[in-house]
């Protein structure tokens, strides 16, 4: 998916485990099938999960980053209704891999990507729920740390005009310009709230068409509070997306703004995903044609 993607052999990793880990070292490695753009998975018997980050960086910056993820994991484990995943170690370079690496538990159920959970009521209700429980929680002063998506939406002009580039031929794009050149221009309202940051559906888990848990629980932090209603646009059909926004309360600029984090997302995917990883390609089209038939 990436020019600087590392390899990372099933054969390496029961290495690595084996060697910095040796409590683990009778348990079975497996890949995990995933969609993720960030780290491979691999599951460590039954109950843990070894994460190896995707694209090559400094060993001392990875484990800087690794260890902030780590943190901020265990501070959404602990005001989430739902389950998410907890660090539990962080593993050395080795056996060939350049960077460092972490371990967290595994939890069951399936992710949204492949048991859609679009049309359920229930399931929009777990996910507002999930979201106004973040919302609630302490920031301890902190504010929005300058970097991706939950900040100001004008920072992203120039990566969206590269988008739109890049996009000519696979997308409507003067329609896409029209809608970008609104939603970029939406006033900011409201305090910075603690929020997830990632609502996709490969970070969402299903069971029995409710939310099941939320994975990738590292960028868990202060943003704006419309960020996280990326979900509605990336998760729900109509009737259940205004449940959602019933639920929560969102007032007209709350909402547009959140439609406008999730056209953001949406428009790096579709394009940067297209050969590599068609899932993802595939999910940025679905929320673009979500929000597009909301502007009609």
């Amino acid at each position: 998916m990436h020019d600087d993607q590392v390899d990372v052999p099933a054969e390496v990793v029961a290495t690595l485990v084996k060697e910095q880990f040796p409590q683990w070292s009778d348990l079975e490695v497996r890949p995990v099938r995933s969609t993720g753009t960030v780290n491979t998975i691999f599951r460590i018997g039954d109950d843990l999960a070894a994460r190896f980050p995707l694209r090559m960086a400094d060993a001392d910056t990875t484990r800087s980053d690794l260890e902030r993820e780590a943190r901020a994991s265990t501070e959404l484990a602990q005001v989430s209704p739902f389950p998410t995943p907890e660090p539990v170690a962080l593993g050395e370079p080795g056996a060939g891999y350049p960077m460092p690496w972490s371990v967290q538990t595994w939890l069951p159920g399936t992710v949204a990507t492949d048991a859609d959970p679009s049309g359920s009521e229930e399931f929009a209700e777990d996910l507002a729920a999930f979201i106004a429980a973040l919302r609630g929680a302490e920031t301890r002063g902190r504010r929005f740390s300058g970097g991706g998506r939950g900040g100001d939406l004008t920072a992203h002009d120039q990566w969206m005009d590269t988008c739109f580039r890049e996009s000519e031929g696979l997308m409507q794009v003067p329609r896409l310009r029209h809608i970008w050149s609104r939603l970029r221009e939406l006033p900011r309202d409201g305090d910075d709230v603690m929020s997830h940051g990632d609502l996709i559906p490969g970070n969402v888990l299903v069971t029995d068409d409710r939310l099941g848990g939320v994975l990738d629980g590292g960028g868990f932090g202060p943003a704006d509070p419309a960020l996280d209603l990326v979900g509605a646009w990336h998760l729900l059909r109509p009737h259940p997306r205004e449940v959602l926004r019933r639920t929560l309360g969102c007032d007209d600029l709350e909402w547009e703004r959140g439609k406008a984090w999730a056209f953001a997302q949406a428009m790096g995917t579709v394009w940067y995903y297209v050969d590599s990883n068609p899932t993802m390609s595939a999910m940025g089209r679905r929320t673009l044609d979500r929000i597009v038939a909301s502007s009609l």
